[in-house]
């Protein structure tokens, strides 16, 4: 007849009895916060596989004073560009000893408090805090009573915690120059909601490059709505509406160029031929679609590594902690800017 095994769950005082030791001296050792002798480190673990004892991990890290345990907080996971950043992070957390977890917020203003609030209830030891629509104050009160958050790519204006984004002034400016070095004079810019710090500067670095070829800056062709390809779709058609169009957009995401593609197909038209683009991120398709997009690269991995690193300081009471970390940019030329002499007139 088959032996009856117990379902009944073994628990750190059943380890304890069976090695002949109490319950704390277990706990202790469990904790890594005893030393004991051979003999009755061997009673302990001999005990454990004799029970097949699986301690509650999450308790154990607890009573040393931590989870052991990140969150990252994203918008949209669907985006390649936090995809990516969340894979580095995940990667550098991994090799801390860390955990990480990951945070979808959807932009719901109720899950992104939600999530920070896991830092009073100690389910992750720090977060990592990624938002790409404007707050209201609400984000900034939260993460305000917070110490362990790191901003990653997007400010919260008002907040005094250690922040990592990318240099969008830099970007702006490269990828407009790229423009004007084509050949091209009519130059829209299509952004992202105009509150976010990311808009503005990389409006910033347009303005800046078309300031110093002396152009100007045609107000009818500045546009701001949703990080979205719909929203790039919509840009099109006013651009179109336009009397004079532009012959070259700068937009502040890849996805606003993919809409851009979109209305220009709906149109029967092609870029570069009827309108050269540039976008912002290098998102893993942008080598891919047809054209393939000229953009800017955004080190989204040097972002997820650094934000890490800077969490991991902060939990061990470093000092010398930047209240602001910048990381550059790149250039990346595709096929979706046809020089001037080539465009339509």
């Amino acid at each position: 007849m088959a032996k009856f095994m117990s379902t009944k769950r073994v628990l750190l005082s059943d380890v304890a009895k069976l090695a002949g030791l109490s319950k704390a001296t277990v706990s202790r050792y469990m904790n890594h916060s005893i030393v004991l002798p051979q003999e009755t480190t061997d009673r302990i673990e001999m005990a454990i596989r004799t029970l097949d004892y699986r301690g509650n991990s999450l308790a154990r890290r607890l009573s040393k004073g931590g989870s052991e345990t990140l969150g990252l907080v994203l918008p949209d996971i669907t985006n390649p560009f936090f995809a990516e950043l969340a894979d580095a992070a995940e990667e550098a957390a991994s090799a801390q000893g860390y955990s990480l977890v990951l945070c979808i917020t959807r932009n719901n203003p109720e899950k992104e408090t939600q999530f920070i609030r896991w830092l009073d209830t100690r389910q992750v030891d720090g977060l990592l805090f990624t938002t790409n629509r404007p707050d209201n104050g609400v984000l900034r009160h939260e993460i305000q009573r917070q110490r362990n958050v790191v901003l990653l790519d997007e400010d919260i204006p008002g907040s005094s915690v250690p922040k990592v984004f990318a240099d969008n002034v830099q970007g702006g400016r490269l990828a407009t120059e790229q423009l004007i070095a084509a050949g091209h004079r009519r130059i829209a810019f299509i952004g992202g909601p105009e509150q976010l710090m990311s808009v503005r500067e990389r409006y910033l670095g347009f303005c800046t490059a078309m300031q110093q070829a002396g152009l100007a800056v045609d107000s009818q062709w500045i546009m701001y709505g949703n990080y979205s390809r719909e929203f790039g779709q919509q840009a099109l058609k006013q651009l179109f509406y336009c009397a004079q169009r532009p012959t070259a957009v700068f937009a502040a995401s890849d996805y606003l160029v993919l809409g851009l593609l979109d209305g220009l197909r709906a149109s029967g038209l092609q870029a570069p031929a009827a309108l050269s683009l540039v976008g912002f991120d290098d998102a893993n398709y942008t080598d891919h679609t047809q054209p393939r997009i000229s953009t800017i690269r955004q080190p989204a991995r040097q972002l997820g590594h650094t934000a890490v690193d800077i969490m991991l300081r902060l939990l061990n009471n470093d000092a010398d902690i930047p209240t602001e970390t910048r990381l550059s940019v790149e250039w990346v030329g595709r096929d979706s800017i046809a020089f001037v002499s080539d465009v339509p007139k």
